[in-house]
């Protein structure tokens, strides 16, 4: 019988970097964990960078995650914020690889229309069906609930040819 495969999904932001945990095996999902990683603001960026990096270190090495996916940046009207947010979601993907893990990469209407089936949704709906999903889950933050969402988005796509072309 085929192990469970452990999916770290995180959803990156420089004040709140929301992770959440998966089993997935077969079709069925299982909640391991979720929370969040927060930054001071009062301090400098690079500080705030090295806090989000510490903290989801932690994370990975405390959890042992085989795979991680992360939600892929959205531009915005303000470069400024967007180019924080790319940052913040440089180190989201850099702890996970750094550990070893494949870092798979979801744009944010992929994770909508695979868990509430439309690509275009508000948090509530997610919340929802993260729960439905994952009966047994709980998350502190609306990030954290985001970041199950992207882990449930990585189990349904992880055997794409797309995904496993990533991995060559």
């Amino acid at each position: 019988m085929a192990d469970a495969i452990r999916i770290i999904g995180i959803d990156p932001g420089l004040r709140r970097t929301g992770w959440g945990i998966v089993e997935s095996l077969g079709n069925s999902l299982h909640f391991v964990a979720a929370g969040t990683v927060r930054s001071d603001d009062k301090l400098s960026l690079a500080s705030r960078l090295c806090q989000l990096h510490d903290g989801l270190s932690e994370v990975v090495h405390s959890a042992m995650p085989h795979e991680a996916a992360v939600e892929q940046t959205f531009v915005n009207k303000d470069a400024t914020a967007t180019l924080k947010l790319g940052q913040a979601r440089g180190i989201a993907m850099l702890v996970p690889a750094l550990a070893g893990l494949p870092v798979a990469e979801y744009a944010p209407n992929a994770v909508k229309k695979t868990v509430i089936g439309v690509g275009h949704g508000d948090k509530k709906q997610i919340h929802m069906m993260v729960k439905v999903l994952l009966p047994k889950a709980s998350f502190d933050t609306d990030d954290a609930a985001d970041a199950l969402a992207i882990a449930i988005c990585h189990a349904h796509h992880r055997q794409s040819a797309a995904y496993r072309m990533a991995l060559a």
